[in-house]
């Protein structure tokens, strides 16, 4: 509770540059680099976004991910290099995350993303952080010691996990990922996903399972559309032309 108002802070940055087409782009080391590639993975299954609009950069790469690349941690170039690497520029936001909030690699990323004017969020579970001094929004939540001493895969682990939650789920309310509660740009890509999908239009519109998939089948699986169509009793390409002037919002669309 602590820190909701710095979390706040850098969901209304998150949801600026993500409205310039911008990206939301995590990078951390071990544990916490790990964390930030699971939020990124998640977001277009759940949401539907580009699986370039939120990225994961992690401390050794790809193979940090399920493997411990000692030393990798401690370049503050490399966390440089990987931005450069993806072209990082400012209309993206970077958010740095170190339980102990002194990591160099993340340190290097965050000064080298405030040298092109890109906005930085540092995410630390200690007070006075160095990345909480690099960046221009700290979020330092602290969890208390560890149950194992120095495990910070543990309390500090989860409290990032936390975050990251609220910081993509609610900017993607913000830029009309959802509806009510229901994730409407969710992506019907296997059965599971499908039943989902006939599930949240029939609970958004408030109609049976028959007419929720005749809808989808009409809108090519696009939840959305199909929301509007029912709503609206209208046509694919009216409900389409709706929603892209309301920039992809359906309340603003109905």
């Amino acid at each position: 509770e602590e820190v909701i108002p710095e979390i706040e802070e850098a969901v209304k940055i998150i949801i600026t540059q993500l409205n310039k087409g911008g990206r939301l782009i995590y990078t951390g080391a071990g544990t916490s680099g790990r964390l930030g590639v699971l939020d990124a993975a998640e977001c277009p299954p759940t949401f539907g976004t580009p699986k370039e609009q939120v990225v994961g950069l992690i401390a050794g790469g790809q193979k940090a991910f399920t493997e411990a690349i000692e030393g990798s941690e401690d370049s503050l170039d490399m966390g440089k290099s990987d931005l450069e690497a993806i072209n990082l520029n400012e209309n993206d936001v970077v958010v740095g995350l170190a339980a102990s909030g002194r990591t160099p690699y993340v340190i290097g990323s965050l000064k080298y993303a405030n040298e092109t004017g890109t906005p930085t969020v540092a995410i630390a579970c200690n007070k006075n952080s160095e990345i909480g001094k690099v960046a221009k929004i700290a979020i330092e939540a602290v969890p208390g010691p560890e149950v194992l001493t120095g495990s910070t895969r543990l309390k500090a682990g989860t409290t990032q996990k936390m975050i990251l939650n609220m910081l993509s789920t609610v900017s993607m309310v913000g830029i009309g990922k959802v509806y009510k509660n229901l994730m409407v740009d969710v992506q019907p890509t296997n059965e599971k996903l499908v039943s989902r999908a006939e599930n949240i239009v029939m609970k958004a519109t408030d109609t049976d399972r028959g007419i929720a998939k005749e809808k989808l089948a009409e809108s090519n699986g696009n939840v959305k559309l199909a929301i509007i169509m029912i709503l609206l009793n209208t046509d694919k390409d009216s409900a389409a032309e709706r929603l892209k002037d309301a920039k992809g919002h359906i309340r603003k669309a109905l």
